[in-house]
């Protein structure tokens, strides 16, 4: 099969940890020699001078085509509009695609157009597939649900791209029922769970990677004392700010956030307000290298998000036999199955220091915990995603499980 893929949330020479999961994936259906895979990650550049020391700049300066991801992928740059224009941004990455993908197209025909989110990728393929008369296939992951499908002129855009899809797939079960209440014909939807690097992420006796990430000067975590880690941007939808108040419930507790965001600032206040920011640690972006050793080192991973699919960060903490403490949204039940696993809270304080607190009283093991994401790994990802391409092709029915 000869696939054209296309991914605005992709790994790319500037930004290397940038949609990781999506490279992972990506990597190792190259990597099985069953899909001849054309990878295409669109970057969008505002159209106004920037000065020079603007991100913005820095992703301009990306060559067209790169293997620094570990695979070929060009990078074609189209128009953004920062802030006002993502529900215009399909048609503008259509336009940069385009000329690319149709001389590729005549060099040697591509048998399927696919894309790795639903917005604004679903859209953008879709025109794409349209003018090369192919078929289409689209996944979402939550937040391209979530996020745009609540934004009219982009869930128009979605249903119709949906409607012309010969098949979709969501990460979990609970998301495709969401696409469904959307108005995406269910017939062609089926679920496609994520991948786990095993060799990365494992547990590592807990005390043993405390001990490590409290040595690493760059690091430097408490090495003592029960230990709260939540990884993720710091944008107010992960819920850091309820994490941070469930920590004035826990007297005894420390929490490290692994990530950087927008709202860093106010949760700095947040902190320092409560009276709890001496026992709040900001590590900052954690890399894939390190992030194993956090988690391991964690009595609980805690990430309340208001909207998730199936998030990766789940399968990861629990691969390293950390429990999570996380909400009833998306695949969240297909994920903490049994008290092993972890807690599913409300998106409360209080209800977050509880599960916390159950836990710390009557902590699972490590191989346990782990146990729950055996079924977990990128090559399964990556056949099954090859089976479902096949499937299509082939103008088979679309299974609701894959």
């Amino acid at each position: 099969m000869r696939i054209l893929s296309i991914a605005t949330l992709f790994p790319n020479p500037v930004k290397p940890s940038f949609g990781i999961f999506v490279g992972n994936q990506m990597r190792a259906i190259a990597a099985s020699g069953d899909v001849d895979l054309t990878m295409v990650s669109p970057i969008g550049i505002p159209p106004w001078p920037l000065s020079r020391r603007h991100p913005y700049n820095k992703l301009a300066d990306i060559p067209e085509r790169s293997e620094a991801s570990g695979l070929p992928v060009l990078y074609p740059k189209f128009t953004l509009i920062p802030k006002i224009g993502g529900d215009s941004n399909p048609a503008r990455i259509a336009r940069a695609v385009l000329p690319l993908v149709r001389r590729l197209h005549a060099e040697q025909p591509f048998d399927l157009v696919d894309a790795q989110f639903f917005f604004p990728d679903g859209p953008a393929a879709a025109i794409v597939a349209r003018e090369l008369g192919l078929p289409l296939t689209i996944k979402s992951r939550g937040a391209d649900i979530h996020y745009w499908g609540r934004r009219p002129a982009a869930l128009k855009q979605m249903q119709q791209a949906a409607h012309q899809a010969t098949g979709m797939l969501a990460v979990s079960r609970a998301l495709r029922e969401d696409m469904v209440a959307l108005g995406m014909p269910e017939g062609r939807i089926g679920v496609h769970y994520t991948g786990l690097d095993h060799e990365r992420f494992h547990p590592i006796e807990r005390g043993a990677a405390r001990a490590l990430v409290s040595a690493m000067p760059n690091l430097g975590i408490w090495p003592e004392g029960p230990l709260i880690v939540t990884p993720g941007s710091l944008i107010p939808r992960k819920g850091q700010r309820l994490v941070i108040e469930a920590l004035a419930r826990l007297p005894d507790a420390r929490l490290a956030l692994a990530g950087a965001g927008e709202d860093e600032k106010a949760l700095h206040a947040l902190a320092e307000r409560l009276g709890v920011a001496e026992r709040v640690q900001f590590l900052g972006l954690v890399g894939h290298d390190l992030l194993p050793h956090v988690l391991c080192a964690a009595d609980v991973l805690v990430l309340p998000s208001a909207s998730e699919g199936l998030a990766n960060v789940w399968i990861e903490g629990l691969a390293c036999g950390t429990p999570i403490v996380i909400p009833d949204i998306g695949g969240a039940r297909e994920v903490v199955q049994d008290d092993t696993a972890g807690r599913i809270a409300a998106r409360t304080p209080e209800a977050i220091a509880e599960a916390v607190r159950d836990i710390l009283a009557d902590p699972p093991s490590q191989a346990d915990v782990s146990a729950h994401v055996s079924r977990f790994s990128w090559g399964v990802n990556a056949q099954n995603l090859v089976c479902f391409w096949r499937d299509v092709l082939a103008g088979e029915a679309i299974t609701a499980a894959a």
